[in-house]
């Protein structure tokens, strides 16, 4: 039997051809940040049960939660809250058959990442 002759070619789609777009990015954006809001939660859980368990624990728990890293993680857990938030009225919207060309879905992914981070910093300078 003779051997085929094997074409080399990327899978489809693949990075070096397919350029992403707003859907498939905010799409993407969704689940990133729904993910990151586990780690926000699991930060904001461990300083309340520290809370309960004793002064010395505590104090741990609510360095880390004051420190760099924890105004990181909850500054990026608010972007995230507000992210989900308008994606959710996004697909509220879309729900009602609305907006299913793709310049307004495009439209409006942009206007769920812009309007994230101009909540989040609306947020930040309120709180």
């Amino acid at each position: 039997m003779a051997e085929a002759k094997r074409v080399v070619r990327p899978l489809s789609p693949h990075l070096q051809i397919y350029r992403p777009q707003m859907t498939s990015i905010s799409s993407i954006l969704t689940r990133i940040t729904g993910n990151g809001l586990i780690v926000g939660v699991l930060l904001a859980v461990w300083w309340l049960l520290a809370a309960a368990v004793g002064p010395e624990y505590f104090a741990t728990a609510n360095a880390v939660a004051t420190s760099w890293f924890g105004d990181l993680v909850f500054t990026l857990s608010l972007l995230a809250v507000w992210y989900h938030y308008l994606a959710g009225l996004r697909h509220l919207y879309w729900d009602s058959i609305h907006g299913m060309d793709i310049e307004t879905a495009e439209k409006l992914g942009w206007v769920c990442v812009i309007g994230s981070v101009v909540l989040t910093l609306i947020t930040l300078v309120l709180v």
